[in-house]
């Protein structure tokens, strides 16, 4: 496994692969990996015949009063775990290689940006899209994998790819888990013993609505409700955002007779969580 840090070597490697005739999976993170990174890791790795990552804290997706400078990093971990699951290739750029200066092109978005987390934090997803528009044309993947747990993000980056006619398969993958059911999350690292415990509403109240779900509860108030009242329990907890919004759109819904997903942004003290349940994941098929 090697650890590059400019786009020259990157280019470079695929180059000699595809040569080979190989297929190429990619797994793009801002470091700090966990489980749930290494599940994509391995689905890429099943999938492909050489697996690129990249380990780049992207400064364009944080707003200012958001965690840039205290964003937790270690490259040596991060690159003794891509190595473990069979990475091939760990691209670490510094932002200088990926913004140069007078960098000032953007990729932007409408509709799908403008709820769930793009309401609390409004240049995100200008960021997220911006660089990961910038890793599919350095890396040239023909697959590229994302966890279901930053389900907005995911549905962007598909809509993205169609819209752009980007020639990558992007993979969704499955939320991750604590054993006790916390989502991974490099962020679960800022919190406290007692935080820590608190955190645990967000995936209860995943499990009280994916159960009204299951059980036949059609109105998303009623399903919304029933989580917020749990979370809202919680002292240490402060609700950003619990919604129940349409796959395809990401705009709020009343009645679930469609395929939907319910998130949740949560803060426990000052950390920022999100989790969420797709509804066609609890549901029989052809609900």
């Amino acid at each position: 496994m090697k650890i590059v840090k400019t786009v020259k070597e990157v280019r470079e490697q695929v180059a000699q692969w595809r040569r080979q005739g190989l297929r190429v999976g990619f797994v793009p993170t801002m470091g700090y990996l966990h489980e749930g990174h290494a599940s994509l890791i391995d689905r890429s790795v099943s999938e492909n015949d050489r697996t690129v990552v990249s380990d780049f804290v992207n400064p364009m997706q944080f707003g200012p009063t958001e965690d840039l400078q205290t964003y937790p990093r270690d490259l040596a971990h991060d690159a003794a775990l891509v190595e473990a699951h069979g990475g091939d290739l760990l691209f670490n750029p510094e932002p200088d290689e990926m913004y140069h200066e007078g960098f000032s092109s953007y990729v932007d978005m409408s509709v799908l940006t403008e709820e769930l987390c793009g309401l609390s934090r409004p240049v995100h997803f200008r960021g997220v899209c911006t660089v990961v528009t910038k890793l599919f044309n350095i890396v040239q993947p023909d697959n590229a994998y994302f966890g279901k747990k930053d389900a907005q993000q995911l549905a962007i980056i598909r809509h993205m790819v169609d819209d752009l006619n980007i020639p990558v398969q992007i993979v969704g993958c499955p939320i991750i888990r604590e054993a006790d059911g916390l989502a991974k999350s490099s962020r679960n690292t800022y919190l406290s013993p007692a935080e820590r415990t608190a955190a645990l509403v967000l995936s209860q109240a995943v499990k009280i609505g994916s159960d009204m779900v299951r059980a036949g509860t059609v109105e998303a108030a009623a399903v919304i409700g029933a989580m917020k009242e749990h979370i809202e329990a919680e002292p240490l907890a402060k609700i950003d955002y619990v919604k129940m919004v349409d796959v395809a759109t990401m705009q709020q819904i009343t009645v679930l007779d469609r395929p939907a997903l319910c998130a949740m942004a949560v803060y426990i003290g000052k950390t920022r969580l999100i989790d969420n349940f797709f509804t066609q994941d609890i549901l029989p098929e052809g609900n």
